[in-house]
């Protein structure tokens, strides 16, 4: 097993050559083992400006904050102020989504692991004020509901909006000022900005994005997404080592570096926890807890979890067993190839365990009937057409719409061929990764109700 001081001087030596490899302008490293830490950076932060990247430069960690978020909620739950299984509205009386009787018995331990069951993906922008995230629960009236609360996992942006109101309301204070007074003061975090007002104090990173195929990555066209999307991932930027400070408060029982007690004993725990069980999905864990992804792995559990900005991508990876920790912060490219090989490596190095393969097509695939999967299946973002030609071939179209639209993402068209069970899998990688395509549920008349990609996208009309 390599030492610390062997895995900083790979990471010198190797980094900016992996940046090359996968066209990622940007990227800082940190690693945690045993309470020790080595970081180093590679690259520039904003190819329109040269500005080098540094290990302490600011990166959006994206939908990391859920974890930020989590961990508000359950400091709540320390203090006897939420119960997990009580409804939302026992809270947010005020929380209405499409689906009454749904509203009625949503729970915050639904929303904590992503089976609420109404559409996550909603990006409304209700404006940069202090009391954003609160309009923000006016736009989620009319929100369908997928599926019955409690039945099936679905990953949910804007479940972690209404507990960043919780929140808000229990502290009596806007959800930025929660992050700083509850997380980054007793973290004594350095490096970390809740908004773009703090972030531009600091190198900070710019995303960038392929708007159309071949064309190369350039700076995006906006720094962040909406305010009112703060607690599920939209501001939150830090350097690695801050977020590092913060898994590792995680790994010793919910206790900072200088002995302030974050969560009670206990609690963290409780977070890292089984909750629900995902379909295989390749890229994504194989269950949940209350905010922490899960990973099987040989060798020892891996959690985490992972960001996706506007052209910014964070991975943070905790092997509890081993005390390691390894953060990975990105502003572009192909940056799931450049976290296997570089997160990869390092858990490889210093634990017993390894992070599980990447999934890939099969070499060779027969021919399915997928009378069962063709058709389209619509959520706010996207419409995404199956369909299957004469000859056998199986093909996705996915088309954007709303705010991805509005960003300049084009439709994208590939084959899928069959991977295992009731899945398929793209034929050819797209952005380094080849991704399962799950097909759960029935719609009654033998076709799959939803198509399942991390969220369970309902068949149009169903």
């Amino acid at each position: 097993m390599s030492t610390l001081s062997e895995v900083k001087e790979w990471l010198a030596d190797q980094l900016p050559a992996l940046l090359q490899k996968y066209d990622v302008p940007g990227a800082a490293v940190a690693v945690l083992k045993d309470g020790e830490v080595v970081d180093d950076a590679a690259g520039i932060l904003n190819k329109a400006t040269g500005v080098e990247a540094t290990p302490d430069s600011l990166f959006q960690i994206g939908s990391i904050t859920k974890l930020w978020t989590a961990t508000l909620v359950m400091q709540l739950v320390d203090e006897g102020k939420v119960d997990l299984d009580a409804t939302v509205r026992t809270y947010l009386p005020e929380f209405r989504i499409g689906d009454e009787s749904a509203a009625e018995v949503i729970t915050i331990r639904m929303l904590l692991n992503h089976t609420s069951g109404f559409e996550g993906d909603i990006f409304t922008d209700t404006g940069v004020g202090d009391d954003c995230v609160e309009k923000y629960l006016g736009v989620l009236h009319e929100v369908p509901q997928l599926f019955p609360p409690g039945e099936l996992f679905s990953y949910n942006n804007a479940g972690y909006c209404v507990l960043g109101r919780l929140v808000e309301v229990l502290r009596e204070k806007p959800y930025d000022d929660c992050l700083r007074e509850h997380l980054f003061a007793p973290l004594g975090l350095t490096h970390a900005a809740a908004s773009p007002y703090e972030a531009i104090m600091f190198r900070a990173a710019m995303g960038h994005v392929e708007l159309e195929p071949g064309t190369g990555f350039s700076p995006a066209p906006v720094w962040a997404l909406a305010r009112s999307n703060a607690p599920a991932g939209a501001m939150l930027a830090m350097r690695p080592r801050d977020l590092l400070a913060f898994a590792q408060m995680h790994l010793a029982d919910g206790k900072a570096a200088d002995g302030t007690q974050v969560l009670a004993p206990g609690t963290a725990a409780r977070m890292h926890a089984k909750e629900v069980e995902l379909p295989y999905l390749g890229v994504m864990g194989d269950s949940w807890g209350l905010g922490f992804e899960r990973f099987d792995a040989d060798g020892g559990d891996i959690i985490g979890h992972d960001g996706s900005t506007i052209g910014q991508n964070a991975f943070m990876r905790m092997v509890p067993e081993a005390g390691l920790v390894v953060t990975l912060l990105t502003n572009g490219g192909d940056t799931l190839s450049l976290y296997h090989d570089v997160v990869g490596h390092v858990v490889a190095e210093l634990s017993d365990t390894e992070l599980p393969p990447l999934p890939v097509a099969p070499a060779e695939s027969a021919k399915v009937d997928a009378t069962r999967y063709v058709g389209t299946y619509s959520s706010e973002v996207a419409d995404i057409i199956v369909s299957q030609e004469e000859d056998g071939r199986i093909w996705l179209e996915q088309i954007p719409k709303g705010l991805f639209e509005e960003l300049g993402e084009q439709p994208e068209r590939r084959e899928l061929v069959h991977f295992r069970g009731d899945s398929l899998i793209n034929l050819e990688p797209m952005h380094g990764i080849h991704i399962p395509h799950a097909f759960v549920g029935d719609d009654g008349d033998g076709h799959a109700l939803y198509l399942h990609i991390g969220r369970a996208v309902r068949r149009a009309g169903a």
